[in-house]
């Protein structure tokens, strides 16, 4: 497309690691909302992204065959440095010429009008972020006692409605306004490139320097769960690891030593409670032959042992790859 004067140019980046079919399915579904948006809008460019994490490039040329013959820009860069942050960072030097960027995740699959309902959200409030809901869709049937963990629940999104202001968000279901984070200088934390918990960091550093996080219920996004993360040690190590991270995150935004090691101890005694309670539930789980319990019980082991290792300064590394 041709920019003109006022034109508002806008991409939809999509991370990926070494998922060449999830990729090679969402970059047509991307297109056509992108599509659909340039439509619906006069002065609107949009275009999609994708920033292979894989040095080897295994998701560009899926990309590069799902793209053919499509009726916006589809552009995919490597990003041969591991981790997450590596991987956000490049997409925000990858937009540079953009004005607004909405991020994705490889393994979901956005619903029918997700890109314009998060679109026109920004548009009538004004906000520097619009963050949206994203449910989980399993491949397979979970076993009762994954239902039971609410392994996969986010209850902290309950009951926000459109524009309610949020304080936080993920980067799995978000629209930023790149002036706006320009301004402020922001970029993702590569110290949490492993960790996780990047994106709580760049979004409290966004609310921090005066931007508005906005909520879009409409915006909806499905996060794809494959039998191999509906596992009791899967899910038990990723409690473990989002402990870590949002603890981890915490810590590096606590300005100076006092409030970090205030923070520290307020950590240590809550993951040592929670720890202490999960045990008794479990125990009495086991007596009782409560799967729920026992799947509640370990949840909350779990998570008490990602704040307590985080709160001691070994934070998890669920990103980190073996070879």
């Amino acid at each position: 497309m041709v920019r003109t004067a006022g034109t508002e140019r806008l991409v939809v980046a999509v991370l990926t690691y070494r998922r060449p079919g999830r990729i090679a399915a969402l970059v047509p579904v991307l297109v056509e909302q992108a599509a659909a948006l340039t439509r619906r809008f006069e002065g609107v460019a949009a275009s999609v992204l994708v920033v292979d994490n894989d040095a080897a490039g295994t998701g560009v040329a899926a990309v590069a065959e799902a793209a053919q013959a499509t009726v916006v820009p589809v552009t995919a860069v490597i990003e041969p440095e591991p981790g997450i942050s590596a991987a956000r960072n490049r997409a925000l030097r990858a937009s540079g010429d953009q004005d607004l960027l909405v991020f994705v995740d490889d393994d979901e699959l956005p619903h029918t009008d997700w890109l314009h309902a998060l679109y026109t959200t920004y548009r009538s409030t004004g906000a520097a972020a619009v963050a949206g809901p994203v449910v989980s869709r399993y491949d397979v049937e979970p076993d009762p006692w994954v239902i039971a963990g609410g392994f996969y629940d986010r209850g902290h999104r309950l009951g926000l409605h459109s524009g309610d202001t949020v304080p936080s968000a993920a980067t799995n279901n978000l629209l930023l306004d790149l002036r706006v984070v320009r301004r402020a200088g922001l970029a993702f934390d590569p110290a949490l490139g492993l960790s996780g918990g990047e994106d709580t960091h760049f979004t409290s550093s966004l609310t921090a320097a005066g931007g508005r996080i906005v909520w879009c219920a409409e915006a909806v996004v499905s996060d794809v769960v494959p039998a191999d993360r509906l596992t009791r040690s899967y899910l038990l190590a990723r409690t473990a690891g989002l402990a870590s991270s949002t603890v981890g995150a915490a810590l590096l935004l606590a300005p100076g030593r006092g409030r970090r090691t205030a923070l520290r101890a307020r950590v240590l005694c809550a993951g040592l409670a929670r720890g202490a309670l999960g045990a008794l539930q479990v125990a009495r789980a086991a007596l009782q032959g409560d799967v729920a319990g026992n799947a509640r019980g370990r949840r909350s082991l779990a998570r008490s042992r990602g704040e307590l290792r985080a709160a001691s300064g070994r934070v998890l590394l669920p990103y980190a790859r073996s070879g």
